[in-house]
């Protein structure tokens, strides 16, 4: 097995952070570390056990630069809007300077994520999407691919969760041939990480989200 960072539980679950900024884009990443991260992704939930994924990973550089391409097309449209993340709480002193050093973070994978070493794409299979509940549908793959991003981490690995590649879903579908049933969930782009020590984000008290027997 491959070396792994000495991280406990909770270390490793409040440090799996989004990766951009962060990623070593010049060291290759084995694909045999990938597989082992895979292996533990697969032991996530699955609906009634059908285990309908499939996972995409990306090496070969022409399909990395295709799918880079139509994030950043993505990622244009997406700052030129009104509700991206570096024009969120602009007002707040505390959170508005972390939701500008975060939309800064997104355009600069936006611009590299072609140069990304592994793109990995967890997939259903799924011949139409229910009108309703689709929690139960995605529910089979987004955990998964959450184990993934933590194995990812205690491997030294860096990752990010993303989903705007899906502004332009059918057209990364053709790149990677995809049969039609297969829906595409998130885009993880994976590397090496320029050092290890990340540490737990701000996030909003406790109290403030949590609910207790209702409302």
């Amino acid at each position: 097995m491959t070396y792994t960072l000495e991280l406990n539980p909770d270390e490793l679950l409040t440090t799996t952070r989004t990766v951009r900024k962060r990623l070593d884009l010049g060291k290759p990443v084995p694909i045999e570390v990938v597989r082992e991260c895979l292996e533990i992704a697969l032991q996530g939930p699955s609906g009634s056990n059908r285990q309908t994924w499939h996972w995409l990973v990306i090496t070969d550089a022409e399909k990395r630069t295709a799918i880079g391409e139509y994030y950043r097309l993505a990622v244009e449209k997406y700052l030129a809007g009104s509700r991206a993340a570096g024009k969120l709480f602009a007002d707040d002193p505390v959170r508005g300077p972390v939701q500008r050093r975060i939309g800064n973070s997104v355009a600069y994978l936006g611009d590299r994520m072609g140069q990304v070493p592994v793109l990995v794409i967890p997939c259903l299979e799924a011949k139409s999407l229910p009108a309703g509940n689709q929690a139960g549908l995605w529910g089979s793959i987004l955990p998964a691919a959450w184990s993934y991003m933590l194995a990812a981490r205690a491997r030294g690995l860096g990752t990010a969760w993303t989903t705007l590649h899906l502004n332009y879903e059918q057209e990364v579908a053709a790149v990677l041939d995809l049969p039609e049933q297969v829906r595409q969930s998130v885009l993880i782009p994976t590397a090496y990480t320029i050092g290890t020590d990340f540490k737990p984000a701000p996030r909003q008290p406790l109290d403030e989200v949590l609910h207790v027997n209702g409302w």
